[in-house]
């Protein structure tokens, strides 16, 4: 949707349990003090959470985040992408939780811990 207008938010991969998503970098991501912002990485998560819902339940346009809880673990570094990798937890009748770990580049150590909840609208 909307976060594709720049080209700056690449699917990765979607399967239906785990999708992943990269962000490039762009130094709109940035805060003042040269780390990536939170809202950036809020906004990647819930996209990436978004996707792997969709690609399991199918195009559902009314699903909607209903909880986003986000632990910073580490500032996100200037020059590099963000990689959101998403997975599915558990998949009601009207509610989808699942989990994104984000990463900085290629280090493999996580910048922040994401569980969110969607709303799934009656068929």
């Amino acid at each position: 949707p909307q976060a594709f207008r720049d080209n700056d938010i690449a699917i990765e991969s979607a399967d239906g349990e785990t999708s992943l998503l990269r962000q490039r970098y762009s130094e709109r991501m940035l805060r003042p003090g040269g780390t990536v912002s939170g809202p950036t990485l809020m906004a990647l998560a819930d996209f990436a959470m978004y996707v792997v819902l969709l690609s399991r339940i199918g195009p559902v346009g009314l699903a909607v985040t209903a909880n986003l809880n986000i632990n910073f673990l580490r500032p996100g570094r200037p020059g590099q992408d963000v990689l959101a990798a998403a997975r599915l937890l558990k998949l009601g009748k009207r509610l989808a939780v699942g989990e994104v770990t984000l990463l900085s580049g290629t280090s493999p150590d996580p910048i922040a811990h994401v569980t969110s909840t969607y709303s799934i609208p009656n068929a």
